[in-house]
């Protein structure tokens, strides 16, 4: 990869990651850390394929990896199943901010599958590949990422009973 197209690269897979990787952690400080390493790991290695989809699933591959490591490292130092609360972002409305601070509250392998998945518009293979995953696996995380996401929203009455 050359010199401009990493920099062409970079500024249109930029604002894609950085908001995959704060909806994902939910936390401000680390996202420029988790982004600026994943566009170093994706210069230290020589993909075959140069297509920017490639280059961009590799992206989200290797975020979605330190964002792994980060929380297992986090878990580790403060003991068991202890987590500090993720901050949320400061939406207008107020049913907004509801939302954002539910979705922090999963699980940060749900919120990677919700967000590649529904706002990022991804395939369960394209997922799989990001997240190192097998694809059979994504259909049924995803199905019970949602289930806990519907009932979150429930338990909280920003979802109507169905």
């Amino acid at each position: 990869m050359t010199e401009r197209e990493f920099g062409d690269a970079y500024v249109r897979l930029l604002p894609d990651l950085r908001r995959y990787v704060f909806r994902t952690i939910g936390n401000a400080a680390d996202v420029d850390d988790i982004v600026q390493e994943a566009f170093l790991r994706m210069l230290r290695v020589d993909l075959h394929d140069s297509s920017e989809e490639h280059w961009r699933r590799y992206l989200f591959r290797i975020a979605s990896n330190l964002i792994i490591d980060r929380w297992r490292r986090r878990k580790f130092e403060h003991g068991g199943d202890a987590m500090p609360e993720p901050a949320s972002p400061t939406p207008h409305l107020e049913n907004d901010a509801a939302v954002a601070k539910i979705f922090s509250e999963l699980k940060p392998r749900e919120r990677a599958l919700l967000w590649l998945a529904y706002v990022e518009g991804e395939s369960h293979e394209e997922i799989a590949s990001a997240l190192g995953l097998r694809r059979r696996g994504v259909r049924v995380m995803l199905f019970r990422a949602k289930r806990h996401l519907r009932d979150l929203l429930h338990a909280r009455g920003l979802l109507a009973e169905s």
